[in-house]
């Protein structure tokens, strides 16, 4: 049996990990320089990827169970739906800033953006969620719940 809420937590850990890997490597990097740009987009299409599948997974496959299960839940699984929407949006706009080489202090704001919102939203899901999470007995792919972590 999965425990489904440690299971959520643990994602959410591993995604902490990794924006830390990328803020980490905006003070030790030189973003205007080639290497820089290019380390910095290894790591935004690792972090952002891992983000965006997780979302993906919640989206198309937890979402969809725990909406059939708790209807009570609908309108807090659209906001938490609509917040993955919103963070699509702040990597997008980071890794343009990436891509166009732009300065330290913008790409350290996207990235605050991106931080910012995705701590909230992970706040909010596991008040909301981990509850409902702990009681689920659901025989699914945990990759596919919460993405290949």
């Amino acid at each position: 049996m999965i425990a489904w809420n440690i299971e959520m937590q643990r994602v959410h850990g591993r995604l902490r990990e990794a924006l830390l890997v990328v803020e980490e490597s905006l003070d030790d990097d030189r973003p205007g320089t080639t290497t820089g740009v290019r380390d910095l987009l290894l790591y935004c299409r690792g972090f952002c990827g891992a983000l965006s599948g997780h979302h993906r997974g919640e989206d198309t496959t937890l979402f969809p169970e725990l909406s059939a299960r708790h209807p009570e839940l609908r309108e807090t699984l659209a906001r938490l739906a609509q917040d993955h929407s919103m963070i699509e949006y702040l990597l997008t706009q980071f890794e343009q800033a990436v891509r166009s080489s732009a300065p330290g202090p913008e790409l350290a704001r996207h990235l605050a953006g991106v931080s910012a919102v995705m701590e909230s939203h992970f706040r909010y899901e596991e008040r909301r969620l981990l509850g409902v999470l702990a009681a689920l007995e659901w025989d699914a792919d945990p990759g596919e719940v919460f993405g290949p972590l």
